[in-house]
């Protein structure tokens, strides 16, 4: 039995640019502090990655694309960690994005629900032997 043989990749042909367009120009990504805005005081909500975000109306006609997506995608509850996730955008922006609709009211965050404790192993006790006494 031989072994498979490599073969080498190929690089992939690049298309011709379009005819009036320079290469290069078409998407151009933008910063992310553009995205994000000039914020003044620097300030952001405490947002853990499980913090749910829920809208509580639609977006104004003032909003941000972003924004208007964060908007759009939390008519139900989602994390922040799954907005971060859908958006493609890092974790720091969206705090930002969403401590601006935070202060606008027009989001709700709400703190994820906690598991107790474990009840106290005698209590657990307790309820066993009552009920093996029925």
């Amino acid at each position: 039995m031989t072994p498979p043989q490599r073969q080498r990749r190929q690089p992939a042909e690049k298309a011709p640019p379009e005819p009036g367009k320079k290469p290069g120009e078409g998407k151009i990504p933008e910063r992310l502090y553009v995205l994000t805005g000039a914020t003044e005081d620097g300030d952001r909500a405490e947002l853990d990655l499980v913090t749910l975000i829920v809208a509580r109306s639609d977006a104004p006609q003032s909003a941000t694309p972003e924004q208007a997506a964060l908007l759009g995608l939390c008519i139900a509850p989602l994390s922040v960690a799954e907005l971060s996730a859908y958006l493609n955008l890092p974790y720091s922006v969206v705090t930002v994005l969403l401590t601006e609709l935070l202060t606008a009211e027009l989001v709700q965050a709400r703190a994820p629900i906690v598991r107790q404790a474990l009840p106290d192993r005698s209590l657990l006790e307790a309820v066993m032997h009552g009920l093996q006494k029925l």
